[in-house]
């Protein structure tokens, strides 16, 4: 073997005994020198160079970065999740028919959906969607976010909130906790427009919450401005913390007529 090709993968076999004790900070460390091995390697891409050892190479190299996509989910960064993501990216859409399939493939491209769906970017999720094959959309990762994202548009968060419990990979446990708050946000910003009051065990109910405490430490540490008392969550003192905005009537009269004489003209 070549011993380019060795060193990596000898530097990569530290790299997983560092991530099997979870030992995170030695993790980044060694990502950040296996990243830099990988710039010596002419068959990666963009160059994708014919080499002797290039099979070899491809195949370590997504190794590597699918590692790395789910260290940046254990590490909780999102910033890290999209950089690597997108270094991953060409491996599995450009090197079909010169390395076999990864079968990390089709759970590491439904977490990006997932991760789409959490930073409410619908667009690249239809977009990234309509790049995978057809076969692609029946296995369960990418199934299980195609189903969030409709339970989501149809504001059917009860969906949303009980998939959290039938996560198809462990590492979509993270980014689903995310979306659980989006929903919760959601539902709690809602609750207070159109309510003055809930019971407690109302309020449990529609925010999904499977005790008190827990419903108490989402209202303490999200909504400070709520009041529990008497058994009930009171949203009263939050709406009136609200500043009451002015409609600029006039100027919305004066804009509309501006566009009705332009319209004339045009005619």
């Amino acid at each position: 073997m070549d011993p380019k090709l060795t060193e990596v993968a000898q530097l990569f076999a530290r790299f997983k005994a560092a991530y099997a004790r979870n030992d995170l900070d030695a993790c980044v460390t060694l990502l950040s020198q296996l990243k830099v091995q990988l710039t010596k390697f002419p068959s990666l891409p963009p160059l994708f160079q014919q080499t002797p050892n290039a099979v070899e190479e491809l195949k370590l190299a997504r190794d590597i970065y699918e590692h790395a996509v789910v260290l940046s989910v254990k590490l909780e960064d999102q910033d890290a999740f999209e950089r690597d993501f997108c270094q991953l990216k060409p491996y599995y859409m450009d090197t079909c028919g010169i390395i076999p399939p990864s079968p990390e493939e089709y759970p590491i491209l439904g977490l990006n959906l997932l991760r789409l769906l959490v930073q409410n970017r619908i667009a690249e999720f239809h977009t990234e969607l309509e790049l995978l094959p057809v076969k692609a959309l029946d296995h369960p990762c990418i199934k299980h976010a195609v189903e969030l994202e409709q339970s989501f548009m149809e504001g059917a968060y009860n969906r949303v909130l009980s998939a959290r419990q039938a996560v198809p990979h462990e590492t979509y446990v993270y980014f689903m906790d995310l979306l659980a708050k989006t929903v919760r946000d959601e539902i709690a910003g809602c609750s207070e427009k159109g309510y003055d009051s809930l019971s407690i065990s109302d309020a449990k109910q529609m925010l999904m919450f499977s005790s008190d405490q827990e419903l108490h430490q989402y209202i303490t540490e999200e909504h400070p401005e709520w009041e529990i008392k008497n058994g009930s969550v009171f949203f009263q003192k939050a709406k009136e913390s609200q500043p009451c905005k002015e409609i600029p009537s006039l100027q919305l009269i004066n804009q509309t007529l501006s566009y009705a004489r332009e319209l004339e003209r045009i005619v």
